[in-house]
């Protein structure tokens, strides 16, 4: 099954064990997951967009269907960081751009989007730390 990426990581939090946990996050590996992980764990990565939830409408259809998905979405993270493709926009083009990211995938995925670029997953996901991440993909998060 083709899981969103807070599916992914709901899951992990009620896997019983840090072996299923690690084995679990494995299993669904995908550039998406990682990237939500080294964007909230990695010190090194700071976000050029305000602190907190800002005001936006959930993309989500009357049949539970988003226009998009986090996993899709993923790859234009870096023009939200610094030293990223988006350090040359103005910052109401790029903040701009993150409503759109937040209104096209699934209301969860928005709120672990948030809880990413504020540096807020440490507990949101039970058992899913940084050294678990790091214990899964080595090389991922620099700090």
């Amino acid at each position: 099954m083709n899981y969103e990426i807070y599916e992914i990581l709901e899951k992990a939090a009620t896997a019983e064990t840090k072996s299923e946990k690690i084995a679990l996050l494995k299993e669904h590996d995908c550039l998406g997951l990682r990237d939500v992980l080294r964007g909230g764990f990695d010190d090194t990565i700071e976000w050029q967009l305000p602190k907190g939830s800002p005001e936006f409408k959930s993309g989500v259809s009357k049949e539970g269907m988003t226009p998009t998905s986090l996993k899709r979405q993923s790859k234009h993270l870096g023009y939200f960081c610094k030293g990223g493709p988006g350090d040359n926009l103005m910052p109401v083009k790029r903040e701009r751009m993150f409503l759109q990211m937040l209104e096209g995938v699934h209301p969860k995925d928005a709120d672990l989007l948030i809880a990413m670029k504020d540096k807020k997953l440490i507990g949101r996901y039970k058992g899913v730390t940084k050294a678990l991440v790091q214990e899964v993909w080595p090389n991922l998060i620099a700090k």
